[in-house]
């Protein structure tokens, strides 16, 4: 057997797949360790992965280390329900205000400062913090919130001002907001397409059957948050795990904003996929 190290993000958001794929009997040799984005960021650039679902900024960062895989990701197409700006003030308000970060994802990071600064055009100032205590801050007027902690949030409903992040990038661009993609090192790609692919098939088959039993799925998984069974399986209803074009011209798009913002490498344009852009992905996705 070969030896295949898998990163997994046990959100809410990633239910559908992750929820089928703890059940599998995998092979001995697929050594898994779940943790947030930001973890699995540090540990696939640090060459402790070899894939992993990870912030899509990763992969802008760092193109000449990686690609996609094809067909997999978080995504949405509208309102994304976990990736919230909560305020004190109207947003448009916050220039020169302090907005507080959460460090669990490069990407929200990344698209809370396009949307405040490119589309509203005005500049806040940033920290990054624990955003569960930042509403006793008098000096935070803002805070970046994502997956399970935004999910809490809304419901408590204590910012009078809140943006979905996906919502607004879908207002100004036309196009969906790609939070997450599976990321693959080069050297695996080159040195075990047939795996490689035999995980990405795996994982597909997972978002298959976890969509078709995505109610079972919510009853299971909802009490983490807690938040109510239909609430829960509304908003996985509204979150995409594929990644089909229109999903990959937004996922361009935004890697054309953090390009031009000087904060990813130019050779995160055009999108690597696996299988479909070496020899040997071709070959392994046949």
């Amino acid at each position: 057997m070969t030896t295949v190290r898998i990163g997994m993000v046990n959100y809410i958001n990633t239910a559908p797949i992750y929820e089928e794929w703890k059940t599998l009997d995998l092979d001995s040799d697929w050594l898994v360790t779940t943790a947030p984005p930001s973890t699995l960021n540090r540990m696939l650039a640090h060459d402790e992965l070899d894939l992993g679902m990870v912030s899509c900024y990763e992969y802008a960062v760092r193109p000449e280390k990686y690609r996609i895989l094809a067909d997999l990701s978080i995504s949405a197409n509208g309102p994304v329900g976990s990736v919230f700006l909560f305020s004190a003030v109207p947003p448009e308000q916050l220039a020169g205000r302090l907005v507080m970060l959460s460090s669990q994802s490069a990407t929200s990071v990344a698209l809370v400062k396009i949307v405040l600064e490119k589309f509203f055009g005005i500049q806040p100032r940033y920290t990054t913090g624990d955003i569960l205590t930042a509403g006793g801050n008098s000096d935070v007027s803002a805070i970046l919130a994502i997956g399970d902690d935004a999910l809490r949030l809304n419901i408590e409903n204590t910012y009078p001002h809140k943006l979905d992040l996906a919502e607004v990038w879908r207002k100004y661009t036309g196009l969906p907001f790609v939070f997450s993609v599976f990321v693959v090192r080069e050297e695996y790609v080159r040195s075990e397409p047939v795996t490689l692919e035999k995980v990405r098939q795996i994982l597909i088959g997972c978002r298959k059957r976890g969509r078709e039993r995505l109610s079972a799925i919510c009853a299971d998984v909802a009490a983490r948050i807690p938040m109510d069974v239909d609430a829960c399986h509304g908003y996985l209803l509204q979150i995409q795990h594929t990644l089909d074009p229109e999903q990959q011209q937004g996922l361009e798009r935004f890697f054309g904003y953090l390009i031009e913002r000087g904060d990813a490498a130019p050779g995160a344009l055009p999108l690597k996929l696996f299988p479909g852009s070496s020899p040997a992905a071709d070959q392994a996705g046949k």
